[in-house]
């Protein structure tokens, strides 16, 4: 269906709503208790107008490249990793309980222990895919997770969940709000784990959570809104391990 207008009437686009770019320059800045990213001079604020300070100049960089790339209008879901660290200052403090509950109740139900009951292709490649994560998890981790067929609920060992919440209690701020974003992007807080302890990266945990979309998609083809959903869901992962890689380097890189 279309839609006429009067002459010279023009309907508001989802960019008309963004806030104009207001500052040229972007630099990092070295502070006595970490960096931040000045625009044009001023440092950058979170949401909740605390001090957008950062462990690592790398993660500096990485939030200052967000901003750099911005173009006429600042598109805030364009910049995961600036998202990312809002959350991790004026949410996460606060909050920390409750995440690391979120993360455990997550493994209850955990993507990679829901299998397909058919057609066989789709179900070796969910084996093949997501095992070795399993295996991974109990011969690293310590947390045995049993997979089932279909979709009805698995009561999964206490011991597994317990030691869920105690590898995300031992994270700092910055890692546990990474491994509950990726958690819930994925469904999965054992892809979750496994890339805040280096198993996979941001791209591998895209692929190994999209499993049956990319099964769907080599049956019947990809839509346009399918494809943009998956570009975005891609991109905030990739991020994701980049932060991770930003915050591993020494304090002072």
């Amino acid at each position: 269906m279309t839609y006429e207008t009067k002459p010279g009437v023009k309907i508001p686009t989802r960019e008309n709503a963004l806030p104009k770019r207001f500052y040229e320059a972007v630099d990092v800045v070295e502070l006595e208790a970490g960096f931040a990213v000045h625009l044009d001079g001023r440092p950058v604020k979170s949401p909740a107008r605390r001090a957008l300070t950062l462990p690592t100049r790398n993660l500096a960089e990485l939030v200052a490249s967000e901003w750099a790339a911005q173009g006429e209008r600042i598109d805030a879901p364009a910049m995961p990793a600036t998202r990312l660290c809002f959350v991790a200052i004026d949410l996460i403090p606060d909050a920390r309980d409750a995440t690391i509950a979120e993360v455990t109740k997550y493994a209850t139900t955990d993507l990679l222990c829901f299998r397909a009951p058919e057609p066989p292709e789709l179900t070796m490649s969910q084996a093949a895919a997501w095992d070795p994560i399993l295996a991974w998890a109990e011969e690293t981790l310590g947390v045995h997770f049993a997979p089932a067929t279909g979709l009805m609920p698995i009561d999964q060992d206490p011991v597994a969940l317990q030691r869920v919440m105690h590898h995300a209690s031992g994270l700092d701020t910055w890692r546990l709000t990474t491994l509950a974003h990726v958690t819930a992007v994925c469904g999965s807080a054992l892809l979750g784990l496994s890339l805040i302890h280096g198993r996979i990266d941001g791209e591998q945990a895209f692929v190994l959570a999209h499993i049956d979309e990319h099964f769907q998609i080599s049956q019947w083809g990809e839509d346009h809104e399918a494809s943009e959903r998956l570009a975005r869901l891609r991109t905030e992962l990739r991020t994701m391990g980049e932060v991770l890689r930003a915050l591993d380097a020494a304090p002072d890189a």
